[in-house]
């Protein structure tokens, strides 16, 4: 008998980092993908740099509302019959600023799309995996709830609390065979980065060992979190940060 196909949905699809997991799972066999986006724009170009054979659905959806979020694991189900695993990829970064000059809309989007969006992602998901027992959750966090950025306080404090959700959620979750983890990036080679100095991007690179990184760099967590031998890994915050945080 031919074993079922893995369903994947990732929101926050059309970033550098969405597009690479989105890329590098939809490369692994039997994968069927449902990509959301609150761009239509930046999904459609994932959506043009997966492979010709890949097996997609799209829809638009902000994370912050949870009906929008629900939406996407309701197609999944809806069109592959299951869901597998949920990728919560969607993030923002905050405005360069020490705290007390950051204004209270500021700390609201963070939380609102950092936060609330990873915790729309697990209710939404929990939704359609417990009753059949399995699924795995997986998060992006980064290596700045970890550490300490000067000037980035709505995300780091954000990003920390996105890895206790984790942490959290897979003892909650453990009993109705959902695991649920998170990786943690350090600083990699995206768009957010085109309008910087090259002394500025010098600066963050010579804070990494191996230098800066690539989404490529960051997509074998995300695989190895959404297959059968991450089947024991649950409460992992899984960095990947050019040696970061080493020091």
């Amino acid at each position: 008998m031919t074993p079922p196909r893995r369903v994947v949905a990732i929101t926050g699809a059309g970033g550098a980092l969405g597009a690479a997991i989105s890329a590098r799972l939809a490369s692994e066999p039997a994968t069927d993908l449902v990509l959301s986006d609150v761009s239509a724009t930046s999904l459609d170009a994932t959506v043009e740099g997966l492979p010709a054979q890949a097996s997609v659905e799209t829809v638009i959806a902000d994370v912050s509302d949870l009906a929008q979020v629900e939406s996407v694991m309701t197609l999944a189900t809806k069109r592959f019959g299951h869901l597998d695993v949920v990728v919560s990829n969607a993030g923002v970064l905050s405005s360069n600023g020490r705290i007390h000059n950051l204004d209270t809309e500021e700390w609201e989007r963070a939380f609102r799309i950092n936060l609330l969006g990873a915790v729309n992602n697990i209710r939404a998901a929990v939704g359609v995996m417990r009753p059949r027992g399995s699924g795995s959750i997986i998060l992006t966090a980064s290596v700045s709830g970890l550490t300490a950025w000067s000037h980035a306080a709505p995300y780091c404090a954000t990003k920390a609390a996105v890895i206790q959700l984790a942490k959290v959620a897979a003892v909650e979750y453990a009993r109705d065979g959902i695991r649920v983890n998170c990786v943690c990036p350090g600083t990699f080679e995206s768009a957010i980065h085109a309008e910087l100095p090259p002394d500025a991007l010098a600066t963050i690179a010579g804070k990494h060992p191996l230098g800066l990184g690539t989404a490529a760099d960051l997509v074998g967590a995300y695989s190895y979190l959404a297959s059968d031998a991450s089947r024991w890994t649950t409460g992992s915050a899984i960095v990947v940060d050019g040696g970061y945080s080493a020091p």
